[in-house]
């Protein structure tokens, strides 16, 4: 049985290789999954295809939502 989760993904995307200059942000989703485990791993796929330029992706299931 699905489940739906509130995930949040802190992401971190360099805006040029030639410097150090970056941009953080978090990106809230809403993930029907049947387990935290495939949730998380959605959430990843999908701010990995939102945010191409990201480097670094902090996922945390935060609540069971329905």
């Amino acid at each position: 049985m699905d489940h739906t989760y509130e995930v949040l993904v802190d992401i971190k995307e360099f805006a040029d290789l030639a410097n150090n200059t970056f941009q953080r942000g978090t990106t809230r989703y809403e993930i029907d999954a049947t387990s935290k485990a495939q949730a998380d791993g959605m959430a990843f796929q999908r701010a990995k295809s939102e945010h191409p330029r990201g480097t670094e992706y902090d996922i945390r299931v935060t609540r069971l939502l329905r």
